[in-house]
C-alpha cells in the first residue's frame, strides 16, 4: 500500500517483493461513504468546540469590547439600531469562540487527513500541533497590540478637517476581530511550511526559487487582509508575512523528509 503523501509526491508503489514500511491494515482504504462520514464526524467535533468557545466568549465579550475601545483609542462606540448592541455582543462571543476552538479545529483537520498517512508521518504531524497553536496566539497578540490599533488610528484621523469619526459598534468589532483571526492564521505559515517539508511535499530549494511569486502573493494577501488603503498598514501586514515565509524556508532546510 502507498500512503496518501506518497501519491502526492509521485513516488512509485513498492514492488511485491519489497517489505511494507507499515502493516497493510494501517493503510486500510476508505470508501467515499466512509470519507464523508469521517468528514461529518470531524465537522461535528469542530462545531462542538466552537459552541463551547462561544459559551466562554459570552462571559468575556463585554471585557473584550472594553479592551478594544481602550487599545484603539476610540472614546465611544455607537449602536445605531435597536438590535445592534446585542448583535455586536453576540459577534464578539462568536469570534472568541472560533479563536478558542482553533486548536481543536486544526486537530480535527489532522484527524481527517490521518488515514492517508504513515505512522511516522502522523507522529510528526501531531508533534507540530502545539506549535501551530502557539503561532496562532502570537499572530493574534501582534494584531491586537500592533496592527489593528494603528489601522484604526489612521482611519479615525483620516480627513479629520472634514469628517467627525463616529464608529458603529458592530463595524468596529467586525473590523477588529476579523483581522485578529486572519493574522493569527497567517502566523501559522512557518509551521505549515516545515510540516510540508518534513512530509516531502515541498523543499527549501523549491520555495526559494518561488520567492518572487511568494512576494506577489503576500502583497495581494496583505491588501486583502488590511482594511485600510495606506501603504503603512499594508506594510505592517506584509512585512511579518514575508518574514514568516523566509522563516518557513529556513526551517524547511532542517526538515529531513520522513
Amino acid at each position: 500500500m502507498v500512503s496518501l503523501l506518497d501519491r502526492v509526491r509521485g513516488q512509485p508503489a513498492p514492488q511485491p517483493n519489497e517489505p511494507e514500511p507499515e502493516p497493510e491494515e494501517f493503510y486500510k482504504e476508505m470508501t467515499l461513504q466512509e470519507h464523508l462520514e469521517e468528514l461529518r464526524t470531524r465537522l461535528i467535533y469542530a462545531l462542538l468546540a466552537i459552541a463551547v468557545g462561544f459559551v466562554i466568549g459570552l462571559a468575556l465579550a463585554f471585557p473584550t469590547m472594553r479592551l478594544i475601545i481602550r487599545m484603539s483609542g476610540i472614546e465611544r462606540l455607537y449602536a445605531i439600531t435597536p438590535t445592534e448592541s446585542f448583535i455586536t455582543y453576540t459577534k464578539v462571543a462568536l469570534y472568541l469562540g472560533i479563536g478558542f476552538a482553533m486548536p481543536m479545529i486544526v486537530y480535527q483537520l489532522v484527524r481527517f487527513l490521518a488515514p492517508g498517512l504513515t505512522r511516522k508521518e502522523k507522529r510528526y504531524l501531531y508533534r507540530a500541533l502545539p506549535f501551530v497553536s502557539i503561532m496562532f496566539v502570537a499572530g493574534v497578540v501582534f494584531a491586537f497590540f500592533v496592527l489593528v490599533p494603528r489601522a484604526l488610528s489612521f482611519l479615525s484621523h483620516f480627513g479629520g478637517s472634514v469628517f467627525e469619526a463616529q464608529f458603529r459598534a458592530e463595524e468596529v468589532v467586525s473590523f477588529y476581530m476579523t483581522l485578529l483571526l486572519w493574522v493569527g492564521v497567517v502566523f501559522e505559515l512557518p509551521v505549515v511550511i516545515f510540516i510540508l517539508a518534513k512530509l516531502g511535499i515541498v523543499s527549501a530549494k523549491r520555495l526559494a526559487s518561488l520567492r518572487k511569486f511568494a512576494i506577489l502573493i503576500i502583497a495581494v494577501a496583505a491588501a486583502l487582509i488590511t482594511p485600510t488603503p495606506d501603504p503603512f498598514n499594508m506594510f505592517l501586514v506584509a512585512a511579518p508575512m514575508y518574514f514568516l515565509y523566509e522563516l518557513g524556508v529556513l526551517l524547511a532546510r532542517f526538515a529531513k523528509p520522513v
